[in-house]
């Protein structure tokens, strides 16, 4: 048996994956990462229609407000960067794609899965953390772990409601605004230029999301508020550069989707 543990541990090494990634610069780390989330939303799209994108939105949008708890530092900023910022911007690309290829309906039908499935893990984190924890006196020996795990729990989870209003006006706001300037673009241009119509309304929904959940989330909702220039500068303007970048670099993958749809859906 303990061989047999052995085995599985030296073959599923989670701590190796993150050392590894620890030892390598975080620039390297995000672009492997932006990379994943594109071609993973792909894959969905291949697998299940339009349905996988309402899948990997759900889980974009509950991982990127757990995400944004962790900031790292990138060499071309002088201030850090909090993360979440892909798996964000990676929603924009499902809701083109929906746009593009399925109709404007199942992109706002995304929006609104997105917006409920967020909801239904805010309520199961406060029922999670409601469950009156072991005490000090139970909490011994063999179940000393969970001492720590509650406390783990407790930081990762807690901040949720606030999170959750100001991720939820933001992605609200942005995403349906999205959708509504990629068709107004797409009329303009009689669904030409698509790369055109992908990338400002991309960059220009990007800022709109940024902008509404910093300033909730870190001054109007904040139990503790942050200054005003951390919050424009770490966390609106640092991460929209970020998403002008990803914005550009999701181009090539809303021409490679329709290649991946059922030739009957379009």
């Amino acid at each position: 048996m303990n061989n047999l543990n052995e085995l599985i541990v030296s073959f599923i090494n989670f701590n190796g994956f993150v050392n590894f990634f620890n030892s390598i610069p975080v620039e390297f780390t995000w672009l492997i990462f932006l990379l994943f989330c594109f071609i993973s939303i792909i894959i969905f799209l291949k697998l299940f229609g339009e349905i996988g994108l309402y899948i990997y939105t759900v889980i974009a949008i509950i991982f990127a407000n757990i995400q944004i708890l962790k900031i790292v530092k990138f060499s071309f900023f002088d201030e850090p960067i909090a993360l979440g910022t892909i798996l964000f911007a990676s929603t924009f690309l499902c809701t083109d794609i929906l746009s593009e290829y399925y109709g404007k309906e199942k992109a706002r039908k995304n929006v609104l899965i997105g917006f409920l499935g967020f909801l239904f893990m805010t309520v199961i984190a406060l029922f999670t953390l409601g469950f009156k924890p072991l005490g000090d006196d139970l909490a011994v020996n063999e179940y000393s772990w969970a001492l720590t795990t509650e406390e783990s729990l407790l930081n990762i989870f807690l901040p949720f409601p606030i999170f959750f209003l100001s991720s939820m006006f933001a992605y609200l706001i942005s995403q349906y605004f999205d959708i509504w300037f990629f068709n107004f673009i797409s009329k303009k241009t009689n669904k030409k230029y698509l790369w055109i119509r992908n990338n400002l309304s991309t960059s220009i929904s990007s800022l709109i999301d940024n902008t509404v959940f910093s300033l909730c989330a870190f001054v109007i909702f904040a139990l503790n508020p942050l200054p005003l220039n951390i919050v424009i500068f770490t966390y609106i303007l640092g991460t929209y550069i970020l998403r002008i970048f990803i914005s550009l670099i999701d181009t090539p993958f809303i021409y490679i989707a329709k290649y991946f749809i059922n030739k009957t859906k379009l």
